[in-house]
């Protein structure tokens, strides 16, 4: 399976563990919390497949710049947290820093 791949499964699994953590109410209901557990595992079992090939730091960067965006946007629409503009600007110079290293840098190759 390609590195990006495993990378995208580690992103999407961290995303859901982080909102099952929102939903566990401080590990008080269990399958949330179980979610989170089982969810960071993978997360962490993938990126680390992932940081056989690529480096640290740009794996890092990707990993946690979309999970950040995704969780985001997440907590916007299932939780309903407010985004502001300087949320909103942030978000988005974090996933233009993410389409720059993914795009333009030669350490992701």
């Amino acid at each position: 399976m390609s590195t990006y791949w495993l990378l995208t499964a580690a992103i999407i699994a961290e995303v859901i563990a982080t909102s099952a953590l929102k939903a566990s109410d401080g590990f008080s209901r269990l399958w949330p919390s179980v979610t989170v557990v089982v969810g960071y595992a993978i997360s962490f079992y993938l990126l680390a497949i992932v940081l056989k090939t690529l480096p640290v730091g740009i794996t890092y960067a990707i990993w946690s710049g979309v999970g950040m965006v995704l969780v985001a946007v997440i907590g916007w629409w299932f939780f309903a947290q407010h985004l502001d503009a300087a949320a909103i600007t942030g978000i988005a110079l974090i996933m233009a820093g993410v389409l720059v290293i993914n795009l333009f840098s030669s350490s992701t190759h």
